[in-house]
């Protein structure tokens, strides 16, 4: 009898003596590649109708903006298949690697960034006093630019690093990204607009907080703070019951109540770099250091 072959085995080249993946292997983890690419592209070109609808006159919810906020979240998905898909299957390369890199810096940076400049930069309030409306505009452009060069930057380090490791490297058996991944940063301005209803702001204010929060992500990304990466989660491995339930409660809750949740879910990664790294300057801070052994004078 036959013995039946996993995914992995089935892709294998019979004809190669190195067990080399057969070619049309390839193309897999290519596929979620330009999927995700795609969603880019869509995403930037339902900015752009929403910025349309919303010069006519459409101060509202925008449904163009909800949809780009919606398929920039779904690019972050199947930019989280892609590696893995190449990991399991053996196939990585080098092409796919830059392919991926080149996806991500407009999927995760041109899109986003076009997004929160139509979200939060231009529908102001017409009575927003002159100044404060320049001022804001040339602040929106300029970090704005600075997300996306950050996002390029941080995927150019890490196509460089061969297994970086964050200064602090954490718990044993752990995976850590060094500074903020561009697609977590995509993802956060992604849920803050779809959070809002995809209403565009308007007061000043909220522009201010806004500029604000895009400086922060683009300082992030090109931090040394560590984030998990969790490659070292695999959901073919057994499970403990209680994860299972919180698998299954984490996708009711996003299926029901998506804008609170999703928000929830980015505002928690992207402080959790934050929190790490305060902490871990309170520990070395006020840990206690060991007494100075007195010096002993030739005499």
């Amino acid at each position: 009898m036959t013995p039946r072959l996993n995914f992995k085995d089935r892709l294998i080249d019979p004809k190669s003596p190195d067990r080399r993946p057969r070619r049309a292997a390839y193309a897999l983890p290519a596929l979620f590649t330009a999927g995700n690419l795609f969603m880019g592209f869509w995403a930037i070109l339902k900015a752009i109708e929403g910025a349309l609808w919303a010069q006519a006159g459409n101060t509202g919810s925008n449904p163009h903006w909800e949809i780009a906020a919606k398929v920039i979240g779904l690019s972050v998905f199947l930019d989280g298949l892609d590696g893995r898909i190449a990991r399991m299957t053996n196939t990585t390369s080098e092409f796919g690697r830059e392919l991926d890199s080149l996806a991500d810096v407009i999927s995760f940076g041109i899109a986003p960034a076009v997004l929160a400049f139509v979200f939060g930069f231009q529908m102001l309030d017409p009575a927003t006093p002159p100044a404060i409306r320049h001022y804001l505009l040339q602040a929106g452009y300029f970090f704005l630019f600075t997300f996306v060069m950050c996002g390029a930057a941080r995927l150019a380090r890490f196509n460089i690093s061969v297994d970086p490791v964050p200064r602090n490297p954490g718990r044993p058996g752990r995976k850590y990204f060094v500074g903020l991944p561009i697609p977590a940063a995509a993802g956060m301005v992604a849920a803050v607009v779809y959070a809002a209803g995809s209403a565009p702001l308007q007061m000043w204010q909220l522009t201010a907080a806004w500029t604000a929060l895009l400086a922060l992500l683009s300082f992030l990304m090109v931090s040394a703070w560590r984030y998990r990466s969790f490659k070292d989660f695999n959901l073919g491995s057994p499970r403990k019951p209680f994860s299972v339930v919180l698998l299954g409660m984490m996708i009711y809750l996003i299926w029901n109540f998506s804008q609170p949740v999703l928000l929830g879910l980015a505002v928690a990664y992207v402080g959790s770099g934050i929190v790490v790294r305060l902490v871990g300057l309170l520990r070395r801070r006020f840990r206690p250091h060991p007494p100075r052994e007195p010096e002993h004078q030739a005499g």
